[in-house]
């Protein structure tokens, strides 16, 4: 029997799931909690949830979402027996037997979501790829899962009692933020879950009646056991649970955002590189500084040869060399972030270049900074940074401040002189790729950029999606 076949029979005779799953039920609970404050007033149309086990998400779904059309999976086919029990005469409700694994679910999705069955899972970053790929553009994700730290006093028990634990390493959160795909923005939060069984003997039959003693490790023995009860100490017996609780968004079209570490660290120019190397198109949302020089959208055709098909307008054009914020007051009006519209650009017609303005903070309008907005498009990030003495400190802040987002940051372009110890220090502490170093070009033309386009990796290896 294979390791999904015998996941699916411990949970196939979970008979008494419901009455013994109380953090199941918490979890799913705030993860439900979670996703209504994402969606606030708005409702996803399609939801695809993975290991929906007997309907303790399910349910709350149903709740948030009344018109939404569910399909609801589990590996364990009994389980879709009792969930189907709990809602009967669903007519928007469908159940399918599926490995969250290997989705053979059809999309496209605007809401994918599990609650604590990932931690099931065998390979977490190859699941979260595939089920993003039944994401609508914009679509999310919305997840729970054991992480670090979890059953601590359980294992503890085992160690006193000098037995083996079965019990699996969860992730720590740092391992979760990784596997994120990388087309799209995702944070990971934990918060604990404490349990308090009536004593070990108790946690350990509850245990069982989840279906959640499935190990990949042979069982205690009976005298193994005993001694692990003893060691567990006095009743009641408390239990925590380290929840990590995720929430993604897919970029509605493939690309990357371009920023910087400050103004004039050479985004434009390594845009226009990006946009030949890759066969990009190319949009400036947000473009100041006019009234001095000509406009970046201007360059970057010029610089990449760029058609008019590839080159979408600005949302918005000002003449003062000034932050988007300070430059619309000159202009004596504000920037609307919610009017920003994105351009219409098919995933067909290959990757978008789009280049912020200035660094990741600055300012866009009252209590909105550059980085909202990149959160908001959820596209990866290029960070270009100088090669000069000082960028570690500017290149490594920035690289803090677009994580804390969830912003994936696909590399660093340095520009200028070559800095050895600069970029093994940036490499090294920011756990970021180089994408390449650009060297001083003059005089700076076509020709220059073509050149330096000839330094950037394919689009398909930075990114890892293809053509997606």
């Amino acid at each position: 029997m294979t390791r999904t076949a015998r996941i699916a029979a411990r949970f196939d005779a979970a008979d008494d799931y419901e009455q013994a799953a109380r953090v199941q039920r918490l979890a799913a609970m705030e993860l439900a909690r979670r996703i209504g404050r994402q969606y606030g007033q708005e409702a996803p149309a399609r939801i695809l949830e993975i290991g929906c086990g007997t309907g303790l998400l399910t349910r709350e779904l149903r709740r948030l979402f009344p018109r939404a059309h569910i399909t609801a999976t589990d590996i364990a086919p009994r389980m879709l027996d009792r969930m189907a029990r709990q809602m009967p005469g669903d007519t928007h409700l469908r159940l399918h037997v599926m490995d969250g694994q290997a989705p053979d679910a059809q999309g496209p999705f605007d809401l994918i979501c599990s609650s604590l069955a990932m931690q099931w899972f065998h390979n977490r970053a190859q699941a979260l790829h595939a089920l993003a790929g039944l994401l609508a553009p914009g679509g999310h994700m919305a997840l729970a899962t054991l992480a670090a730290g979890s059953l601590a006093q359980w294992r503890a028990a085992y160690d006193r009692a000098g037995v083996a634990c079965p019990v699996p390493d969860y992730p720590t959160q740092a391992r979760l933020q990784a596997e994120w795909p990388v087309m799209g923005t995702g944070l990971w939060e934990v918060s604990q879950i404490v349990d308090m069984p009536a004593t070990p003997l108790a946690f350990a039959r509850e245990l069982r009646a989840i279906g959640a003693t499935h190990t990949d490790h042979p069982p205690a023995t009976a005298g193994q056991m005993r001694r692990v009860l003893a060691a567990a100490g006095a009743n009641p017996f408390t239990v925590s649970y380290h929840v990590a609780y995720g929430q993604f968004r897919r970029a509605a079209w493939p690309g990357v955002f371009v920023t910087g570490t400050d103004t004039d660290v050479g985004k434009t120019v390594a845009s226009a590189a990006l946009v030949l190397a890759w066969h990009a198109a190319y949009w400036k949302p947000l473009q100041s500084g006019t009234d001095d020089a000509q406009s970046d959208s201007t360059s970057v055709r010029q610089l990449a040869r760029l058609e008019d098909t590839r080159l979408y307008p600005p949302a918005a054009t000002f003449g003062a060399s000034l932050s988007p914020e300070d430059a619309a007051a000159r202009a004596h009006t504000r920037i609307a972030p919610a009017a920003i519209a994105l351009p219409p650009h098919p995933a067909a017609r290959g990757p978008l270049v789009v280049e912020g303005a200035g660094g990741v903070l600055v300012p866009i309008a009252e209590h909105y900074l550059m980085i909202d907005l990149m959160v908001r498009l959820a596209l990866p990030v290029v960070l270009v940074a100088r090669s000069a003495l000082g960028t570690i400190n500017h290149t490594l802040l920035s690289l803090a401040a677009l994580r804390a987002r969830g912003l994936h940051v696909v590399g660093v372009i340095l520009n200028g002189p070559p800095e050895p110890l600069a970029r093994s220090a940036i490499e090294r502490h920011g756990q970021v790729r180089i994408l390449a170093d650009f060297p001083p070009v003059i005089p700076m033309g076509p020709e220059a950029v073509a050149e330096l386009a000839g330094r950037l990796p394919p689009w398909a290896q930075v990114t890892g999606e293809g053509g997606q």
